[in-house]
């Protein structure tokens, strides 16, 4: 079983309310099975809500409580609900017994460059490998 972002199935969970379908992870879930996620709904979030970013370092930072995640359009903090969703997925990664990640790009919870994301660097601290889409 492999964790994977969502939106990379088509579900509209996106910050904007759409999804981001990949077809090599739509191909995957024909010989794999999925623990399908969303960290940030699974944080508190609604859909669609504001675009948030890291602010002051990345998703490490974030988890050690040296960095926020702010939206974008009125600097509101939402930290709390970043951190929670990747604690979120952490529980199902123990559940699950996974070790392998498929998360979506770019993104402030799932992403690995452009800072590491805070559930992305919640998986990697715990052992999981993750692929970036």
């Amino acid at each position: 079983m492999i964790l994977v972002s969502s939106c990379l199935l088509g579900t509209s969970c996106r910050y904007d309310g759409r999804s981001w379908p990949c077809r090599e992870v739509l191909k995957l879930s024909r010989s794999s099975s999925f623990v399908p996620v969303c960290p940030e709904q699974l944080g508190g979030l609604s859909t669609p809500r504001p675009p948030a970013r890291i602010v002051g370092g990345d998703g490490f930072d974030v988890l050690a409580g040296r960095a926020k995640v702010i939206r974008r359009e009125d600097g509101v903090d939402v930290t709390e609900a970043f951190v929670r969703g990747a604690k979120e997925c952490l529980k199902l990664v123990e559940i699950f017994g996974l070790e392998k990640a498929l998360l979506k790009a770019k993104s402030p919870s799932c992403g690995l460059m452009r800072p590491v994301g805070v559930t992305a660097a919640a998986l990697l601290l715990s052992g999981v490998e993750i692929r970036e889409f």
